[in-house]
């Protein structure tokens, strides 16, 4: 039977240690060692090594605690505080009805045992309902990885992927596990998810010294969890899942959630009745017993009161009203996964969240393509078509608005008349992007497009109405657009 045992913070730390002085190691290793030490080759695996590897080490997910069976999802829907004192007052009351009473009473303990499984069966069910429901949006959203197996690249789901899988990395791909770069052309690598930094950093297949660096820095080492934004690149695997860099980060980060103001609230509840029990039943059962004598009535008599003092609707009420909150907002789209969220729901003032493809539809029209007088001017968007049609990276939402718009004028066309005859990628230093383009007689133009302060800062003419104009400021300013 595998049990589950959280590391404690020094186990975590000297793991996070222990990864990092080896991805230090691969970032040096040249290929043919790094080879050896993952027994692979420059062929990759073959299915048969792959398919025992992922046996052995499992597949390449994350995971941060024992795993979340549906008897598990139940037992935490049924115990929460109030559901605890109902129990309790339940058994106390069989004791009472059932085990020293003459004529046994079933019917208190039924109803009470009742209103608990109830009020536990709605909260389970609408997690049932919720759960399905992203595990379904998750479904739709595939994440492959195109590795070498028996010497043919092959496209495999993400999860599939090994230590020591030779795997090709194109712009927009996700790297899928910690890698070592072998080769690498113009790659450029989004590593935001680790380091907030939102500007993309180079890979390479070399690296001269790693003294000093941190795990980030590596520019031969590619980790799970970022992604290519441009260029391409051939890596071996190093690690998968929980052995990775992030992985080690997210067991390191992993904890129990924090509670809501919601479940404070309830349990700040709970407690108050609790302490109301143990000082109004004591008291009641003493002064009845000291009074009248008859010490098994007074018992009797102090259980009622604390049966009496438990509202024992109240879990039921609760988890209707967030139940019915819960498809209301599933009427808006949204997916609730804890009932106690949409208390907290209400507590909001202000949402701040992420609109892209959300509130809109992450998608970019052009309106306008303009001269230096603000005139629209098809030159500016042939141009622009060529530009973003020859370029070999990844295609931005703005090329894309392009070279639609091109398309409805039939400019698209025009590219039979042009072949690309070298480019020079976007990089941090030039901040702009180039091709070199050939027409059917042999005229060669560069084409090259940037944000206008740049383009701006290497401009010192413009062309218009067929005449070449020295470049000053008056002459671009441009009029105030309303679109």
């Amino acid at each position: 039977m595998n049990t589950f045992r959280k590391d404690s913070p020094v186990e975590k730390q000297q793991k996070q240690d222990l990864l990092e002085t080896r991805l230090h190691e691969f970032a040096l290793m040249p290929a043919q060692a790094l080879y050896q030490e993952l027994e692979t080759t420059d062929k990759g695996l073959s299915s048969n090594t792959a398919q025992e590897r992922l046996e052995g080490s499992g597949k390449n997910v994350i995971t941060t605690g024992r795993k979340n069976t549906t008897l598990y999802r139940f037992l935490n829907a049924l115990i929460n505080p109030f559901n605890i004192i109902l129990l309790i007052i339940a058994a106390i009351t069989y004791f009472t009805d059932v085990v020293m009473a003459i004529r046994p009473d079933y019917v208190t303990v039924i109803i009470i045992i009742a209103l608990v499984f109830l009020s536990s069966l709605v909260a389970f069910i609408q997690g049932e309902r919720s759960n399905s429901a992203a595990e379904s949006l998750t479904k739709m959203v595939s994440n492959t990885a195109h590795v070498w197996r028996d010497g043919n690249l092959t496209e495999i789901p993400l999860d599939e992927v090994v230590t020591g899988d030779l795997i090709w990395l194109s712009a927009g791909d996700m790297i899928p596990a910690d890698v070592r770069f072998l080769q690498a052309k113009d790659t450029f690598v989004a590593q935001s998810t680790l380091t907030g930094e939102s500007q993309p950093v180079e890979k390479y297949a070399e690296l001269k010294t790693a003294e000093s660096l941190g795990i980030t820095e590596l520019s031969t080492i590619g980790l799970m969890g970022t992604n290519v934004i441009s260029g391409s690149a051939t890596a071996i695997v190093l690690a998968t899942g929980n052995n990775t860099y992030f992985g080690s980060m997210a067991k390191t980060l992993s904890g129990d959630r924090a509670k809501t103001s919601f479940e404070r609230g309830v349990s700040s509840i709970s407690r108050l009745l609790i302490r109301m029990m143990f000082v109004m039943v004591p008291t009641i059962f003493l002064a009845n017993g000291l009074t009248k004598g008859n010490w098994a009535n007074a018992l009797l008599f102090a259980i009622s009161v604390a049966v009496g003092l438990t509202p024992q609707l109240l879990p039921v009420i609760m988890t209707s009203t967030l139940a019915i909150g819960a498809l209301e907002m599933s009427r808006h789209k949204v997916i609730v996964r804890q009932l106690g969220a949409i208390q907290t729901f209400g507590e909001m003032n202000v949402l701040c969240t992420d609109k892209t493809g959300t509130l809109t539809e992450d998608k970019i029209i052009l309106e306008k393509y303009m001269d230096v007088h603000g005139e629209d001017d098809v030159r500016v968007l042939r141009h622009a078509y060529l530009n973003s049609h020859f370029q070999t990276g990844l295609k931005n939402l703005i090329d894309l608005a392009i070279i639609n718009r091109a398309k409805s004028y039939q400019l698209d066309a025009t590219n039979e008349n042009y072949t690309r005859v070298d480019e020079i990628p976007f990089d941090f230093s030039r901040r702009r992007m180039s091709v070199v383009v050939e027409d059917i007689t042999s005229k060669r133009q560069l084409i090259t497009k940037g944000a206008v302060e740049e383009m701006m800062a290497i401009c010192s003419f413009v062309e218009l109405n067929g005449q070449v104009n020295a470049l000053d400021i008056p002459l671009i300013s441009l009029p105030t657009l309303e679109l």
